[in-house]
C-alpha cells in the first residue's frame, strides 16, 4: 500500500500506476496540441481525463506513422503499429497494459463504453497512411471516418458516460460528432497541404494538384467544411453542460481557421501553415464560456 502524491489516504499500489498512466496521457496532449489542449481544459475533470486518454493513444499511433525515427523502415513502422493495436485490444479486455498510454486508454474505453467497432477503423486508417499516397473520394471518406470521425465518437462516449439513457443519447448525437470530427480532419488537410505533399508525399485532397492547385477546388473544400461545421453546431447545444463549452470552443477555433483559410489560397497554404494566435484562441474560448457553449451563429436550445 502507498500514498498518491498530494493525498493522505492509503490506496492500493495499482492506483499509483493508474495515476502515472493518466499523467502520461496528459503530458502527451500538453506537448502536441495547443488547440485541443485548450478546449480540453474546459471539460469537467473526469471527462477531461478520459478525453486526454483518448487523445494520447491517437497521437502515439499518428507519431508511429508520421514521425518515424531515421533508422525505421516501412516494415518496422507497420510492425510497431500492429503491436500498438494488439496491445490496445488486449488491454480493453483485461483493463491493464505495461504501455502507459495504452493502459490509460483502456481504462477509459472500459469505463465509457468504447469498443473495437471504433478502435479498429482508427488503426485501419493509420495503416493506410503507411502505403496509400493518393485518395479518391471513396477511399478518402473511409480514411476520414477511421482517422477522425471515430475519435469524435470516442469522445462522445466519454461526454455521455454518466448520462441517463446514454446509448439513446449517443445515437442521437453521433451524426453531429462525426461531422465535427470530419470537419477537423479536412481543415487539417488544408492547413497541412504543404507538409502532406512535400514532406510526407501524400495527396488527401481530391481535385487539388499540389503542383498546380485549383483555387475553385480549394473553395469547394472550404464549402464542404462549412456544411460539416454547421451540422455539428446544431448538435452541440444538446451535449451535457460538462462538455458543451469545450466542444463549442473547439468548433469555433476550427471555424476561425476555416475563415483564415478562405483569406488564403492553396498556393499560400502550401508555403505557410495557417494558425490562430494564442490571444485569438483565448478570445474564442472566452466567447464560448460567455455563450454557455452555444457555437457562434448557432440557434437552438442550450438545455
Amino acid at each position: 500500500m502507498m500514498h498518491l502524491p498530494g493525498h493522505t489516504e492509503v490506496v492500493p499500489p495499482h492506483r499509483r500506476y493508474d495515476a502515472v498512466a493518466e499523467a502520461s496521457a496528459a503530458l502527451v496532449i500538453r506537448s502536441y496540441s495547443s488547440s485541443f489542449g485548450l478546449a480540453s481544459r474546459l471539460l469537467a475533470p473526469a471527462i477531461r481525463r478520459d478525453v486526454r486518454n483518448i487523445y494520447a493513444l491517437v497521437r502515439v499511433a499518428d507519431e508511429i506513422v508520421d514521425a518515424p525515427r531515421p533508422e525505421q523502415g516501412l516494415v518496422d513502422r507497420s510492425n510497431e503499429l500492429d503491436q500498438l493495436e494488439e496491445q490496445t485490444a488486449a488491454a480493453m479486455i483485461t483493463g491493464s497494459s505495461s504501455n502507459l498510454v495504452v493502459h490509460a486508454f483502456a481504462r477509459t474505453a472500459r469505463r465509457v463504453g468504447i469498443d473495437l467497432a471504433l478502435v479498429t477503423p482508427f488503426f485501419d486508417s493509420m495503416r493506410a497512411d503507411l502505403t496509400q499516397v493518393e485518395h479518391d473520394f471513396e477511399s478518402l471518406a473511409a480514411y476520414i471516418y477511421g482517422s477522425a470521425e471515430v475519435v469524435g465518437l470516442m469522445c462522445l462516449r466519454a461526454f455521455l458516460a454518466e448520462e441517463s439513457k446514454a446509448d439513446a443519447r449517443y445515437d442521437h448525437l453521433a451524426p453531429g460528432a462525426r461531422r465535427l470530427g470530419a470537419a477537423f480532419q479536412k481543415i487539417n488537410f488544408l492547413r497541412d497541404f504543404g507538409e502532406d505533399c512535400d514532406g510526407l508525399g501524400r495527396r488527401y485532397l481530391v481535385g487539388l494538384n499540389p503542383d498546380k492547385p485549383d483555387e475553385d477546388a480549394w473553395s469547394l473544400w472550404l464549402d464542404d467544411i462549412d456544411l460539416d461545421l454547421t451540422a455539428a453546431a446544431a448538435a452541440i447545444p444538446h451535449l451535457p453542460a460538462s462538455s458543451r463549452v469545450a466542444v463549442c470552443t473547439a468548433h469555433d477555433l476550427f471555424a476561425e481557421l476555416t475563415a483564415r483559410l478562405r483569406e488564403s489560397s492553396a498556393s499560400e497554404a502550401r508555403r505557410q501553415r495557417v494558425r490562430v494566435p494564442n490571444a485569438g484562441k483565448a478570445k474564442i474560448a472566452a466567447g464560448a464560456v460567455a455563450r454557455r457553449g452555444m457555437p457562434r451563429g448557432a440557434r437552438g436550445v442550450t438545455a
